[in-house]
């Protein structure tokens, strides 16, 4: 089983490095999306294959030191699910700040919705992602998914997301999506406690947790409409 979800990885990996590799060579002349494209393979050099290799090599470290704060663990999963969004969104933000080093003015290129990172966090990204960590910790207090299976199917979530709002051409990049998002919950759900009461999930709970998520937006993502009513989706627009 370990070596069938290494394989996995590996092929997932794969994937993500051939078809980003695609697009680079596609949009290349273009000056714009040549930046854009810079940026997409900043964060998968920084957040997924640096940080998810850190994640893995010190997994077990980490999980002690988690195991050991003296919260409920659903607490410390949501709490530590949202410290590590904050983290991949400050590298996504720092990619977008980075554009004339990619060869065009700030706001040329973008892929956050602000050059502000908490514009980002409070007002496009975090305070809407932030509470489906909430669904996925009540998930695991019934069902027994292990830190892989949640990787996974959190990563479906956010190319189900992504593909809403950017639409059906997100679903190429399920790879780079997968580990984006799937690594905000690896290390959370790697720090959970076993021997909970909590079930081994049948096949229909699989796709149910997919979709679960979603269901939890609502418990943050009304606070930025009623902070500024007029705030742009997109402020370099």
């Amino acid at each position: 089983m370990k070596n069938s979800r290494q394989k996995f990885i590996l092929l997932l990996g794969i994937w993500m490095l051939i078809s980003t590799g695609l697009v680079t060579a596609i949009v290349w002349k273009d000056p714009i999306q040549r930046a854009g494209i810079r940026m997409a393979w900043g964060l998968i050099i920084l957040w997924i294959l640096l940080g998810g290799t850190l994640m893995h090599k010190y997994r077990n470290t980490t999980r002690a030191w988690i195991q050991n704060i003296p919260l409920k663990w659903q607490v410390k999963f949501v709490l530590f699910a949202t410290l590590l969004i904050l983290i991949e969104e400050a590298v996504t933000t720092t990619m977008t700040n980075l554009a004339p080093l990619f060869g065009v003015k700030l706001g040329q290129a973008y892929i956050t919705a602000s050059a502000n990172y908490f514009d980002v966090i409070f007002f496009h990204s975090v305070i809407v992602i932030a509470p489906m960590f909430i669904g996925w910790a009540v998930i695991l207090t019934y069902f027994d998914f292990t830190p892989f299976e949640t990787f996974l199917l959190f990563g479906l979530t956010g190319t189900l997301a992504e593909t809403s709002y950017g639409g059906p051409n997100a679903l190429g990049a399920f790879a780079f999506w997968i580990f984006v998002y799937g690594l905000m919950v690896y290390l959370p759900a790697y720090s959970v406690p076993a021997g909970r009461s909590a079930k081994k999930p049948k096949w229909w709970v699989f796709p149910l947790a997919i979709v679960f998520p979603f269901l939890f937006i609502p418990l943050t993502a009304w606070l930025p409409h009623l902070v500024d009513p007029k705030h742009p989706k997109i402020d370099f627009q």
